[in-house]
């Protein structure tokens, strides 16, 4: 088994989930769900990470600030979709969501970068492993494949799942920090939201 396929199965179990898909970054994460569900309009709360507004008009979304008191996770408004970044909790899956999961060096599971999406849907597990490796199927050089959709460069490297292999038993029965709204400035006073 090549060792992202190893990690994602590592996480999924560790977290209840049938199923993860590990990307380089849980704010790709956030943008692949959203593509994937061809989200038109949403929320967001007013207190989170720069980077998830920031996506929302990347994708051309409507959204708008919802002020929400969150701990550990929130789902963004009117989707399935759960920004679950600062998240670490055994069994702690929400079936029927995609939980967006990050390893950036603050989190629990500290990688410097990398992230994964939980989730139950046997569907859309099989598009975003596409979707986030240039529509490729993994494990089939990419030259030998007819590629029959879009896709983006979001994939974790290798050496970053093994790096999470490696971590994981070190980290997986510590107490995590618990995170919250708290934790975050109150977006809609930054000049960039005006």
């Amino acid at each position: 088994m090549n060792p992202i396929s190893e990690f994602e199965n590592l996480v999924a179990e560790y977290f209840g989930s049938p199923y993860a898909v590990a990307v380089d970054c849980c704010t790709h994460a956030l943008e692949l769900c959203l593509r994937q569900k061809r989200v038109a309009a949403a929320t967001c709360p007013t207190h989170t990470y720069i980077s998830v507004p920031f996506t929302l008009e990347k994708l051309g979304v409507r959204w708008n600030f919802e002020n929400k008191v969150w701990k550990d996770y929130y789902f963004l408004g009117n989707t399935n979709i759960v920004d679950a970044a600062v998240l670490w909790r055994r069994d702690s899956f929400i079936p029927g969501s995609m939980m967006c999961l990050s390893f950036q060096f603050k989190k629990h599971l500290n990688l410097g970068r990398g992230g994964m999406i939980l989730l139950d849907d046997e569907q859309d597990y099989l598009a975003l492993k596409k979707l986030r490796y240039d529509g490729r199927i993994d494990d089939i050089p990419w030259a030998e494949q007819d590629i029959a959709s879009m896709g983006y460069h979001y994939y974790m490297t290798p050496e970053t799942a093994e790096l999470g292999i490696e971590r994981f038993s070190q980290v997986k029965d510590l107490e995590p920090k618990i995170w919250s709204w708290e934790n975050y400035p109150n977006l809609t006073k930054m000049k960039v939201f005006k």
